[in-house]
């Protein structure tokens, strides 16, 4: 019979002999890809929908019953903020205009800055106060502002979701409130969608990346109710939202890199798990995809055959894609231009395009196009061309 002793050092033996084994497997096995690495995050996730996307290519990097509609709460504001930006970019409205208050307005329950009837305040202000707290009654003047009622505005919520493709959404208000709604829902696909389009008017970020600032004159405080804004890094937006029914969602935005992500979450069960989760997706996207870019410029010159000049220059747009990490970052071009063209040619014609390429493996194009108007010589231009040219010889 062995001794204890014996037995330990058999034991030991044994574990030495086995470890290597074991650290061998380990090493040699693949490790995962992407596709797999997003299978596996989704279990963390405390939330039964939720989406990730790119926001320039509208690229999804993650996603978990991305259609499936639910009520929003104030996410819907997203959608208002749209409209109120977009009116602002056309010049129906300023940001200096001051926004009546009607009593509809100032009986919004829920969040709000308690607007009063009769009480004037600039766009700009509402827009504070509809970015940063959430206000229900400065979403609503707004609204009245732009629309001349709610009701009005509401429709044209609803015709603007269409127009961009936003096949799960139906809005019943502008604001989110959903104790008197019967249908007022989205999805997070569509809040994704919407939230794409709010970003492409970049004077939304004066606000969003507000953490706490004041209206009427100071008297009034406002806090951002989106907390990752002051506690994730590149957090850049965008709205919260938060109701018995919907639970809590939020359209959670950051850029790094030059890469801009979108995260949205519905019906988390609390705010803290909705923050965590935003906050995983994020860290998720940042830690495998990256944003690769080639600014605009000009591709040189064209001949032109029979044109008043003998030269057209090129000029041709930026390109930037989404692509995994792992893939690397030498973005190959092919430049394909013809040696001549003939006149006549237009500023804009598209006369080439760029092919990109990473690894071998096509990832888009752009067209070059002429940076300038060429028209086609005449007889008697031609004729002086010639005339020039033999009493130069």
């Amino acid at each position: 019979m062995k001794s204890p002793f014996l037995k330990l050092v058999s034991l030991l033996l044994c574990a030495v002999l086995i470890l290597p084994f074991t650290l061998r497997v380990y090493a040699d096995s693949p490790a995962p890809d992407t596709a797999d690495a997003a299978a596996q995050f989704t279990l963390t996730l405390d939330t039964p929908s939720y989406i990730l996307i790119e926001a320039s290519t509208g690229r999804v990097l993650c996603e978990k019953n991305a259609d499936q509609p639910l009520p929003p709460a104030s996410v819907t504001k997203v959608m208002t903020l749209l409209l109120v930006m977009e009116a602002i970019d056309s010049g129906i409205i300023k940001l200096t205009d001051n926004v009546p208050v009607s009593a509809e307005a100032a009986g919004k329950g829920g969040s709000q800055i308690y607007l009063e009837v009769g009480e004037a305040m600039t766009v700009d202000e509402m827009l504070k106060s509809v970015i940063i707290a959430s206000a229900n009654d400065a979403a609503v003047a707004l609204a009245e502002l732009i629309a001349g009622s709610e009701e009005a505005f509401v429709d044209r919520m609803n015709a603007r979701a269409k127009q961009l493709g936003m096949e799960n959404s139906h809005f019943e208000n502008a604001t989110g409130l959903d104790d008197s709604v019967e249908n007022h829902t989205t999805s997070a696909r569509d809040i994704a969608i919407m939230s794409s389009e709010l970003m492409k008017h970049k004077k939304i970020f004066d606000y969003t990346t507000i953490w706490m600032d004041t209206v009427r004159d100071g008297a009034f405080g406002l806090t951002n109710t989106n907390r990752l804004i002051r506690f994730y890094n590149g957090a850049n937006g965008l709205k919260t939202g938060s109701t018995s029914k919907a639970k809590f969602c939020i359209s959670a935005t950051a850029l790094r890199d030059n890469l801009q992500l979108i995260a949205v979450i519905m019906a988390a069960p609390t705010r803290d798990s909705r923050n965590e989760s935003a906050k995983k997706l994020l860290d998720f996207g940042f830690a495998n995809y990256a944003y690769l870019m080639r600014e605009s410029g000009s591709a040189g010159s064209v001949k032109i055959l029979g044109g008043i000049t003998s030269e057209c220059p090129t000029v041709y747009d930026h390109f930037g894609t989404v692509v995994e990490k792992s893939a690397g970052s030498k973005l190959d071009s092919n430049i394909q231009l013809p040696e001549t063209i003939a006149a006549p040619v237009k500023a804009g014609d598209i006369i080439g395009r760029i092919e990109y390429s990473l690894g071998g493996v096509p990832l888009g194009e752009v067209a070059i196009k002429a940076a300038e108007s060429v028209d086609k010589i005449s007889f008697f231009g031609v004729l002086g061309r010639l005339t020039l040219k033999f009493f130069l010889n």
